[in-house]
Formats: C-alpha cells, structure tokens, sequence
C-alpha cells in the first residue's frame, strides 16, 4: 500500500457539503478527503474518496484506490496548470427551471440533460431538451438516462427526439445492460436515426469494463476516475475500448474534480467536453473558489481546500465514525487482494 492506514486516517477530513438540486435523491453530498503525501507546483496534492453511501465494500474499495493512487503515487504524472473543456449539467428539473441551471456554468458549448427521471414522462424530457436548445442554441447537447428506461422505451424516446429535431451528441446509458444497449443501437440503425450510443455503467460498474466494446453495443464511453480506480486504469480502459470517451464526475467537490480533470487532460483526440462542470451544483465547496466552469473550461491546477471551509462543513461526529469506518474496511479489502 502507499501509506499506512492510522497515516491515512491522520490526514482525513470528512465534509458534508449542500446541493442547490436534489441529485441522485441526496440535498448533501459527503466525501472524504486526503491531505496527499505528493506535490504539484510546490502545492500539496489532495485526493477525494466518495463512493455513494448505498455501495458495498468491494465497490467503494475501487474508488479508494483513485484516492490512494492520486494522493500518494509519486511517479503519477499531473498537470501542473492548463484547463480542459466541460459540459453544463441540467438534472432532471422543469423545463421553466432550465435557464437557472444553465446560468451556473457560464458560457458552455456542450449541455448534458438528465433524461428518464422516476415519476415523469417522455413530455418532461422533450420539453426540458427544447428549453436548453432556447437557452442555449447551437450548444451540442448529450441525455443521460442512468439506465431508466426499458428497450422499447428508449427506442421510443430516442425516435421521438430526433423527431424533435433534436441532434444529440450522443445518448448516455439509455438502458441498463450490455445485451439491451447492442439491441437499442440496432433498432435505430434500422429505423436511420444515427444517435450514438454511450456506456457508461456499462463501463465503471462491470466486471468486465471492456465487455461493450467487444459486444459492439457503444459508439462512445463515459469514464470516471474514481469508479474505475484511478487515473492510470481509467485511460488504460479508454485505450484497450478503442472508443471515442468522456470523462465525467461522480458528483465530486473540487478535489475530485480535479482529479477527473487530470484524466480529461490526457484523452486521445478528439476531446469531448468532460462532465466535470457539476460543482456549480453545490451550494458550498472546500475551496474559496470553486473548480466551477469558467468561459466553458475548468483549470487543472492543484486544488487545495480552505482550513476554514474544512471545518465549517465538517460531517456530524457519527457520519465521521461511519466514514472512518469505512475508509478502514475499504483498506483492508485493498489490502487483502493486493
């Protein structure tokens, strides 16, 4: 391992952050993060771990390995300065509540929208699609279903979106498994509708993160550094995939941020925004200021967290316990399979 586990535990602080927007059903986002042992610029490297809360061990374990890699691992390449270009994120809202999204991150020239949200409809989505082609014309847009709807579902909904006269860049996990996502781009083969399709829990929640780009089922892959492990092993997958690939975030506060940034920085051309623009979500960060888009780009430099900020958003004494707790058991599995 790269640093002893009561060392590691000595240089974590546990924060509880606010979101402006329900995400993934949570208004707080909690994370863990490491005061790193490697530098940049003559600056600390700090590291995020934040698997969310329902993942199990051997999952979550994953996500330590980024955190251990990008904070620990000396000989580990990173940019010392420069920027790479992100998306907007627009999750599921109303159509009317569109433009105050799309406000939070400036001026982007890539859109994702959050597509197939429990308790809506097909109408939800087309209508909040159209108001970010007003809002925002000319931007290419991409959807992110999460793997919410069925085969025919999608089918239906991808059909009625190009019928919309809406180009997508491409569409993200529109259903959930391998076999289904190979089906779906078939179907709209035949039916002459060319909206690419992109895996991404395909990728970072598989066995096998290479198994749909054998299977022929994507034209594109979503990456994060965190679920697959770290910076080496999430290039290492776009290069064995063969696909064109963006980098995206797991909901991450600026240190995490950066460390997809890091990735995004080293993606074969062409470049596709990265999806990294999701700290404008936040309503309070670790940093005095936060790795939000500025003019369409997030900076590579090193973000080192606030004392002040770290303390203010300090989780409660029992979510400290619990995530200590699991930084223990998520080592330990590492540590085991070593």
């Amino acid at each position: 391992m790269l640093i002893d586990l009561p060392e590691l535990l000595a240089r974590t602080h546990i924060v509880s952050l606010p979101l402006r927007t329900r995400f993934r059903g949570v208004t707080h986002r909690e994370a863990a993060l490491f005061a790193g042992t490697a530098t940049v610029a003559r600056q600390p490297v700090w590291a995020e771990f934040s698997p969310f809360l329902e993942y199990e061990v051997p999952e979550a374990a994953t996500w330590l390995a980024a955190a251990l890699e990008y904070g620990f691992r000396p000989d580990l390449p990173r940019f010392e300065s420069g920027s790479v270009l992100v998306n907007a994120t627009v999750p599921a809202v109303t159509a009317a509540e569109v433009p105050r999204v799309l406000a939070r991150f400036g001026r982007c020239e890539a859109v994702k929208v959050k597509v197939a949200e429990a308790g809506q409809q097909l109408r939800d989505d087309l209508a909040r699609l159209e108001a970010v082609q007003d809002a925002l014309p000319g931007a290419r847009v991409r959807i992110d279903a999460n793997c919410g709807w069925s085969l025919d579902a999608a089918e239906d909904a991808l059909v009625a979106i190009a019928a919309a006269g809406i180009d997508l860049e491409y569409a993200e996990q529109p259903v959930a498994t391998v076999s289904e996502l190979a089906q779906l781009r078939d179907r709209l083969r035949q039916r002459g509708i060319a909206t690419r399709i992109a895996a991404d829990e395909s990728v970072r929640k598989a066995s096998d993160p290479l198994a749909v780009a054998r299977a022929g089922a994507a034209d594109h892959v979503v990456v994060k550094v965190q679920p697959l492990g770290g910076i080496a092993r999430a290039a290492e997958v776009v290069a064995q995939a063969g696909l064109s690939a963006t980098v995206s975030s797991a909901l991450e506060t600026s240190v995490g941020t950066v460390m997809g940034a890091q990735l995004a920085a080293r993606m074969p051309e062409p470049r596709f925004a990265a999806g990294l623009g999701t700290v404008s979500l936040f309503a309070a960060d670790v940093l005095e200021h936060p790795r939000v888009p500025k003019n369409g780009r997030i900076s590579l430099a090193p973000a080192v967290p606030s004392t002040e900020l770290l303390a203010e958003h300090a989780a409660a004494p029992e979510r400290q316990q619990w995530w200590r707790e699991r930084i223990t058991r998520c080592y330990q599995h590492l540590a085991a399979t070593e």
